[in-house]
C-alpha cells in the first residue's frame, strides 16, 4: 500500500522554525514532483512549496517565500520542508503529496494534480 508519512509538526512560538519531513513507503517517487500543501478547516488545500523530481527546481507560495526551503533526498525517498519565522497564520495541517504524472516539466500548484497524499502533520504557532 502506497503511503506518505509526514512528521515534524508541533506547537511552537512565533518566530520559531520547523522542519517537516515526508517519507514514502511502498513506492519510490523519484520520478515525480512532490509538494507540500496546507489546509485549514473548510478550505481548499493551499500550495506551500514544491520540488521537481530531480530536486533541481523549487517553487514557493508567496506566503512562505524567502523563509522556507523545500528539498528532497531521492536516495532516502524523503522530502523536507523547513519554515522559518513562523507566525500564527501558519497554523494548520500540512500535507505532502506526489504528482500524478511522472517527470512533469513544471511544478503544479493545483492539488488535483497530486495523486498520493500523506495523513498530515499539525503545525500550531502561538503568538
Amino acid at each position: 500500500q502506497v503511503q506518505l508519512i509526514e512528521s515534524g509538526g508541533g506547537l511552537v512560538q512565533a518566530g520559531d522554525s520547523l522542519r517537516l519531513s515526508c517519507a514514502a513507503s511502498q513506492f519510490t517517487f523519484t520520478s515525480t514532483n512532490a509538494a507540500w500543501f496546507r489546509q485549514a478547516p473548510g478550505k481548499e488545500p493551499e500550495f506551500v512549496a514544491g520540488v521537481n523530481w530531480s530536486g533541481s527546481n523549487t517553487e514557493y507560495a508567496g506566503s512562505v517565500y524567502g523563509r522556507s526551503t523545500i528539498s528532497r533526498n531521492n536516495a532516502e525517498n524523503t522530502v523536507i520542508l523547513e519554515i522559518n519565522g513562523l507566525n500564527p497564520a501558519d497554523t494548520t495541517i500540512y500535507y505532502c503529496a506526489t504528482d500524478r504524472r511522472a517527470y512533469r516539466a513544471v511544478i503544479a500548484r493545483d492539488s488535483s494534480d497530486y495523486a498520493y497524499w500523506g495523513q498530515g502533520t499539525q503545525v500550531t504557532v502561538s503568538s
